[in-house]
């Protein structure tokens, strides 16, 4: 079987430091290729794998301000489109824009939706979904509207995280720097539980960021660490004594809830989207509705037993599992096709 994979062109595959979509790419990839199957990845021409390279972007346009973001993503997907006939089946993991081309081509194409950046993108997705095969990264980031072929968890390399009997004293906020994602409210559970908090991730919102957190940032008690490469993520996760996760919007999946939970370090999560699907609350983490229950569960953060936290991503969030759950979506895929 010859996969073509899609990733985005923001950043690199797999990324240097932040980029959750390029990531679960490269995961997808290099997981296939383990397996023996014939792999080639659509991504910056910078990037890592050990299959097959296509690329018509030199860098990534997140790195890189002078280039047009546009430009880059149109001559990405029109490539990867244009050798459609040369796989058996594409896998898109580069939102709706590759959809628009599937009615011009006889490959069939697996689409995983990373979420939702806004209720005005479904439109597209309901135009394709009848060319189309779906992807949910899980179950409560389906939308009614669309017909889905499986939901798919997303799966991380687990031998990349350390995993760690007792952690130390401090919180951490890890991820990008946006109102939905909580940086300001996992300040505001520090404070009140008189504890230090690390934040570590992509200044996503700079208005937010300088008016909202900077004020409180002082080397001490509350401390950015800057957006963080993999060694670092590794360090700062499995060291923390516990994950803050107060997200105010529907989390579609949260990697870095199974990165934590993979080092052994439990999660204090907002009771939003996917969180009851990666938490087992008492047994790997906490789910809470207001930053006052948040406080409360950091009492109770020391009856976790970091060696579950473990367990629980290797048997649901691996790679291999993930790869198992694609691997099947292929062969139904491709049934189908036949017919």
């Amino acid at each position: 079987m010859k996969i073509a994979i899609l990733s985005p062109a923001c950043w690199r595959t797999p990324p240097r430091k932040y980029g959750p979509w390029e990531q679960v790419a490269s995961n997808i990839a290099e997981g296939l290729i383990k397996r023996g199957e014939d792999v080639t990845l659509f991504a910056t021409a910078d990037s890592i794998t050990a299959g097959k390279l296509e690329a018509v972007c030199e860098k990534p346009y997140g790195e890189n301000p002078d280039m047009d973001a546009k430009v880059c993503e149109c001559l990405h997907i029109s490539h990867f489109m244009e050798m459609a006939g040369e796989f058996d089946i594409l896998h898109n993991n580069y939102d709706f824009l590759p959809l628009t081309y599937t009615r011009l081509i006889n490959t069939p194409m697996v689409t995983t939706i990373h979420g939702f950046s806004s209720p005005k993108i479904i439109p597209v997705f309901k135009k394709y979904n009848s060319d189309n095969y779906y992807v949910s990264i899980s179950n409560s980031d389906r939308s009614p509207e669309l017909d889905y072929i499986a939901t798919v968890y997303n799966g991380i390399r687990v031998e990349d995280f350390t995993f760690r009997e007792k952690g130390e004293d401090y919180l951490l906020f890890f991820g990008r720097i946006h109102p939905e994602k909580g940086t300001l409210e996992s300040i505001q559970i520090a404070k009140r539980a008189k504890r230090k908090l690390i934040i570590s991730g992509l200044i996503q919102d700079q208005k937010y960021f300088d008016e909202q957190i900077t004020p409180y940032l002082n080397d001490e008690d509350i401390v950015y660490v800057g957006n963080s490469g993999p060694e670092k993520r590794d360090q700062l996760l499995g060291n923390a004594f516990a994950l803050l996760h107060p997200v105010s919007f529907e989390e579609p999946f949260g990697l870095s809830v199974a990165e934590s939970m993979c080092c052994g370090t439990p999660v204090i999560a907002f009771n939003r989207g996917s969180m009851p699907e990666l938490i087992v609350d008492g047994k790997n983490g906490f789910l809470v509705h207001t930053i006052d229950e948040a406080v409360d569960a950091l009492s109770e953060v020391k009856s976790i037993d970091r060696s579950f936290c473990r367990q629980w991503v290797e048997r649901n969030f691996s790679i291999e599992k993930m790869i198992d759950g694609y691997e099947e979506v292929y062969r139904r895929v491709l049934s189908k096709h036949k017919q």
